[in-house]
């Protein structure tokens, strides 16, 4: 996903780019006060200490003198804005990424390569067979490490499947995805509703990260009978192959992170056997030819309508011969993850 601000409506943007400010600001008060208190502390004798703290303090005041002249978030360097994640992970960040010295530009590769490590410890079994349920999925980052969130696992009698996409890019999207794993893996254990369970996962994720972080994401679970129901907090719609036309099911709610008090509603629906559902992220419908033209989902619609009744791994594998045929050797700028579950059929 790319900023989520670019999704939302423009008063809304607007009010979140004014959330982050504000954030940062504070965050830059609350940092210069403590570095003051620290260097007034008894214990701040040593010169070495005294030192560092005294350089950290002209860090944070020099920062908070271009808060105030209006040049606060631009490159040093070549004076375009610099990557909103890095500044909301740092508010002291002073180069864009294309200006950073060698000796940051390989702390930074050493820190996403141990991300990367992190995030694919992290995965499901590509294939796995839960009940009567088989599902697939393709998982491919752009760069080292993704923004998306894909998990698949048995909770009782019944498969929970999650697929989402964080806002920005690196590290930081890649620990917020971390952060929606450990979430809901602990909430599972509590058989909680899936409503109340989104629910109480938003208010963690909103109550946890910095301002300006969201994430949107399908949450569903699947029963034996073949009954599904699924919470869609902002997400791209759920595709439903149940014939020769697939059923469209959009968003049931606002992007986890967005609201503390958010209220998300349950969707639900039935699989007879050999129906499947699709879920993706924004890496498929907003991947561009050669010409600039969007992949999108409708196109997405008609591809999957003449596949009813295959099997996740052939399904997910269609998706991917089609979009490659339609973007031709365009370079993926965002995340791509494919999520394909099928009923069994019967025999």
């Amino acid at each position: 996903m790319e900023s989520l601000d670019t999704k939302l409506e423009p008063s809304m943007a607007v009010s979140v780019a004014i959330a982050e400010q504000a954030y940062l600001r504070s965050e830059l008060e609350r940092r210069q006060t403590r570095l003051k208190s620290a260097l007034s502390a008894p214990l701040a004798n040593a010169s070495v200490s005294v030192t560092s703290l005294s350089a950290l303090l002209d860090e944070v005041d020099a920062a908070l003198a271009r808060m105030d002249d209006g040049t606060y978030g631009l490159c040093q360097e070549c004076h375009t804005p610099i990557e909103r994640e890095r500044l909301l992970a740092d508010p002291l960040v002073q180069f864009c990424l294309d200006d950073l010295a060698p000796a940051e530009r390989r702390a930074l590769e050493g820190d996403l390569t141990l991300a990367a490590q992190i995030q694919q410890a992290l995965l499901p079994n590509r294939n796995l067979s839960v009940l009567d349920w088989q599902v697939h999925y393709h998982y491919a980052p752009a760069g080292l490490v993704s923004g998306d969130y894909c998990d698949l696992f048995r909770s009782n009698d019944d498969l929970l499947f999650l697929l989402g996409d964080v806002s920005g890019k690196g590290v930081a999207a890649s620990m917020l995805m971390s952060h929606l794993h450990a979430t809901f893996r602990s909430l599972a254990n509590v058989d909680l509703p899936l409503d109340r369970m989104v629910e109480a996962a938003n208010r963690i994720f909103a109550e946890s990260t910095l301002a300006g972080q969201y994430a949107t994401l399908v949450v569903g679970r699947a029963a034996q009978d073949g009954s599904v129901e699924f919470v869609s907090a902002g997400h791209l719609p759920l595709l439903h192959l149940c014939g020769p036309e697939p059923a469209v099911a959009g968003a049931t709610g606002l992007p986890l992170g967005m609201f503390t008090n958010a209220g998300f509603s349950v969707h639900r629906l039935h699989l007879a056997p050999g129906d499947g559902l699709l879920v993706y992220t924004d890496g498929m419908t907003e991947a561009r030819n050669p010409a600039g033209e969007e992949y999108g989902v409708g196109r997405m619609e008609t591809l999957v309508a003449n596949c009813h009744k295959k099997s996740p791994d052939a399904l997910v594998a269609d998706c991917l011969q089609d979009l490659q045929a339609f973007t031709n050797g365009t370079k993926p700028h965002d995340d791509l993850t494919l999520l394909a579950i099928q009923r069994a059929a019967q025999t």
